[in-house]
């Protein structure tokens, strides 16, 4: 049975300062992103009756939603908390959709952030992110995030013959666009050869393949149809869908497919658009094998092609799918469950025509996609002018 339209529109984004954030805190940096997305909508804290939070690294409660409500000093009548690792921030605004439609909420905010890069000793860090491995079968062997990523693209280049270099290109290409944003963490050049150069983390993933660590907050404003017509400039949401085929690397039912084809299949033909009308894609990119199984999954390349679409800069600006125009986790930042909200708040900024030097040209329509553990939650979304 086919999906029924969305209505939902996105009224408000903003992110906060990127990298390095001295004095930073992860609650501070949601009231941060929080301030900047209202004034982005036109929008006031008594309007926001919804209130989805992610999750914090610095500040792991249980109830995070609550503990921001409480420090913003706002009651809203809906208030939750959601973690689904990197796909959190897609999966947030498909329940806020559901919110608004459904006419429990007039404007829910999705508010993320972390002060990961000061807040955590790298001790705390990999700590934390050990957990993600499995009890019985993965963390008593030291199986790591990056080993388990690092086994994905020992498959791909094992199955489709992937070069280096072709890896390299993902990271390059982000860095591109990086350099056109002022806020990107990272800006200086990059070349392929300083990509494969960089030291070995899991073989065949180097340094210059991983996502940063960073300090930063982003927030998005959902709001229901009729609630939208004040607000400044809304976006519309076009269609959404999940795709779950495992928890731990160990259970993944393959090392090339994942559940990204079928959320974004579900989410395509909620909009009534194929992977070809696709004008920019902002795509969760944690490691450069990442971005690229994710693409072919999708369906925006044939198996094996994406990284030769890399080097030959249809990623780029001018290309044929400009994918992670402000530079993505690699380059612009990443900061836990914002790290995937970044990817929402520039897809919003180039289908307002506001992503300055790094504005696809005619942009209609934005995919998104945010994937949490090791490719195992899937969320994709696309979007469009109103």
């Amino acid at each position: 049975m086919p999906r029924k339209k969305h209505t939902a529109r996105i009224t408000g984004v903003a992110d906060t300062a990127m990298g390095e954030l001295p004095g930073s805190t992860a609650l501070g940096l949601h009231a941060e992103a929080t301030n900047a997305a209202l004034k982005d909508a036109g929008l006031k804290a008594q309007d926001i009756d919804g209130v989805l939070c992610g999750y914090s690294m610095t500040v792991p409660h249980l109830m995070l939603s609550s503990v921001f409500s409480e420090y913003y000093g706002i009651s809203p009548s809906f208030n939750t908390a959601i973690q689904a690792g990197g796909a959190t921030a897609c999966i947030m605004l498909a329940n806020a959709v559901a919110l608004v439609e459904s006419g429990a909420c007039r404007h829910v905010l999705c508010v993320t952030g972390d002060n990961r890069l000061t807040g955590m000793t790298r001790d705390g860090a990999v700590a934390a992110l050990a957990t993600v491995g499995h009890p019985e079968f993965e963390q008593p062997y030291g199986m790591s995030v990056p080993a388990s990523y690092a086994l994905v693209a020992q498959a791909y280049l094992h199955r489709y013959g992937i070069t280096r270099d072709e890896l390299s290109a993902i990271a390059v290409s982000a860095r591109k666009h990086a350099a056109l944003h002022p806020k990107a963490t990272k800006r200086d050049p990059l070349t392929l050869t300083e990509v494969s150069e960089s030291r070995v983390i899991a073989s065949p993933l180097r340094l210059l393949d991983c996502c940063l660590i960073s300090d930063g907050g982003a927030a998005v404003i959902v709001s229901a149809a009729d609630a939208a017509r004040d607000t400044r400039n809304p976006v519309r949401v076009l269609g959404s869908g999940q795709g779950h085929t495992h928890e731990h690397i160990m259970a993944a039912p393959s090392l090339t497919d994942f559940g990204c084809k079928a959320s974004s299949a579900m989410a395509f033909a909620q909009a009534g658009v194929t992977a070809q009308d696709i004008d920019v894609a902002e795509i969760y990119d944690s490691f450069t094998i990442t971005l690229l199984a994710e693409l072919e999954s999708i369906g925006f390349f044939e198996k094996g092609e994406a990284g030769k679409a890399a080097l030959a800069g249809e990623l780029s600006q001018g290309g044929r799918l400009p994918t992670n125009t402000h530079g993505g986790l690699m380059s612009y930042g990443h900061s836990g469950a914002a790290g995937g909200a970044f990817h929402i708040v520039e897809a919003v900024h180039q289908l307002r025509g506001e992503a300055d030097a790094r504005q696809v040209p005619g942009a209609q329509l934005s995919f998104v996609h945010g994937d949490g553990g090791i490719l195992s939650a899937h969320c994709s979304l696309v979007l469009g002018k109103d």
